[in-house]
């Protein structure tokens, strides 16, 4: 049986991914239980991403850059590509909004990080 646990919207850990999609576009705040199922959660580490897209969908392709100089490579860059996650396009668009708040949040508590 899976394993899950349920948290409110309102929750630190998770503030705006749990929110109820007509709830957030319509400027109302209302809370939404998520049942939250982690039994075949895994992580991983990535230091690249690369995205791309069509007409129908966005692709994000994450790794590991595994080249330990910085700056110009004779032999480029090797990097190790460990995960794609593919969207819709209104999916992407959610995700880009998420991270934007994100790190606004964070420069706010950390300090701004540099372009």
């Amino acid at each position: 049986m899976a394993k899950a646990t349920e948290h409110k919207a309102s929750t630190p850990s998770a503030p705006e991914v749990t929110k109820a999609g007509d709830s957030a576009r319509n400027g109302s705040h209302a809370q939404v239980p998520v049942k939250w199922t982690t039994t075949n959660l895994t992580s991983s580490y990535a230091n690249f991403c690369n995205a791309n897209s069509t007409r129908e969908e966005v692709v994000l392709n994450f790794g590991v850059n595994k080249s330990w100089e910085r700056g110009p490579q004779q032999n480029g860059l090797d990097i190790e590509l460990n995960h794609r996650i593919v969207l819709s396009p209104f999916a992407a668009k959610r995700l880009s909004a998420l991270l934007q708040q994100l790190m606004k949040e964070y420069e706010t508590r950390y300090g701004a990080l540099s372009e």
